[in-house]
């Protein structure tokens, strides 16, 4: 598989990636761990499992002694440069991306590994806030309710493309997991409300009444998805994270 520079689509720290003939491929840096290259194939194929219309897994292969994945190429706009180019016109946007992540939530996918498993490790491993707090997120953890719904973990609108008819996709599955729908819809908000909090909230309020879903419940899953979101380690995000760990109280 050639890849040349020109077709280079995305960049960061751990990857890159590239268009190719009918293909995205994703290349990922040596210090990336080869599991993880595998477990987001994996997931993406459980996830076609599910019968969700999603671009598939051709092939895990390596190039120039780099893991790399090939998936199906989808063409399109993000649905993050069509709500930005086109602001008239966020709401109706937003309503379909909301009834889009609902029909993600409606799957589901046994094989997946478990949200609230996923959760519990990432708070475990966190140096950012002392054994207290992280026991008091813990907590709030397991007295959430277990569902088993498919959650995607990083559904925010750049991970949609929308094709010429209007076809929406949802693309990169690597964090991928079952659980909790609300769970994943406050990772949506915090996504959401890391650029634009007039958007965050437009979706909160459309994704409860789409839903039937109560703000509050959405909002107690607020702390344990921030906490999670810091062990990604992003310096920019980090003190936004932290007003959210801390902005309510445990009892």
């Amino acid at each position: 598989m050639k890849l040349e520079e020109k077709n280079l689509i995305v960049e960061r720290p751990y990857k890159k990636v590239y268009k190719c003939d009918d293909s995205v491929v994703k290349v990922f840096e040596t210090t990336h761990p080869k599991s993880d290259v595998f477990n987001e194939a994996l997931n993406t194929a459980r996830v076609e499992d599910t019968g969700l219309d999603i671009p598939k897994v051709k092939e895990v292969t390596q190039i120039d002694g780099k893991w790399a994945i090939a998936i199906e190429y989808k063409a399109g706009k993000t649905l993050e440069e069509m709500m930005e180019g086109d602001r008239g016109n966020l709401e109706k946007y937003m309503e379909d991306f909301v009834d889009l992540q609902i029909t993600v939530h409606s799957k589901t996918s046994p094989r997946l590994n478990k949200l609230k498993d996923k959760l519990s490790s990432q708070i475990n491993s966190l140096k950012e806030v002392d054994a207290t707090t992280r026991y008091e997120l813990l907590t709030r953890l397991e007295s959430m309710p277990k569902h088993n719904k498919v959650c995607h973990g990083d559904f925010n609108p750049s991970n949609v493309i929308v094709a010429k008819n209007g076809k929406m996709t949802v693309v990169d599955w690597a964090h991928a997991t079952q659980g909790n729908a609300s769970a994943d819809a406050a990772m949506t908000y915090l996504l959401f409300a890391l650029k634009d909090q007039e958007a965050a909230d437009m979706y909160m309020k459309t994704f409860c009444r789409k839903s039937d879903t109560a703000m509050q419940y959405v909002q107690q899953w607020l702390p344990i998805v921030a906490a999670a979101q810091l062990t990604k380690d992003n310096e920019l995000e980090k003190d936004f994270l932290m007003k959210w760990i801390d902005v309510f109280d445990y009892q």
